[in-house]
């Protein structure tokens, strides 16, 4: 019995609690963000419009065109694309927010593999 009234009590609890997505905080602003791919750690900064993304890579700007598919969910299109990677649209989901931050997956829009990285407000 003693059993049973714990695992409903944690149960009852962990029910309860919901992850922090205030999506719509961070449709604009200036972030940096942090991936890590294979061991390595990727930064980056950025700038976003609503409608528009300008990130800045190892000295290398690039600009994109941002589609909201709703609150917290985006997809990039590269307006001048160079090569055929450039080409494909990346589709970003944020995961999880705090006051200046988020967490978020991403990946070519279509395909299964997705990366993980985090972004920080910096203005």
């Amino acid at each position: 019995m003693k059993h049973i009234f714990l695992f409903s009590t944690l149960l009852l609890l962990s029910s309860c609690y919901q992850v922090e997505r205030n999506c719509s905080d961070f449709k604009t602003g200036s972030f940096e963000s942090v991936i890590t791919i294979d061991g390595i750690i990727y930064k980056s900064s950025f700038s976003r419009t609503p409608i528009l993304q300008v990130e800045e890579f190892n000295g290398v700007k690039d600009s994109t065109n941002v589609r909201w598919i709703n609150d917290c969910e985006m997809v990039f299109k590269t307006i001048n694309p160079k090569n055929r990677a450039e080409q494909k649209d990346i589709h970003l989901k944020i995961l999880t927010t705090t006051k200046d931050s988020y967490k978020f997956e991403y990946g070519y829009v279509g395909e299964t593999n997705k990366q993980k990285g985090e972004a920080k407000r910096i203005d």
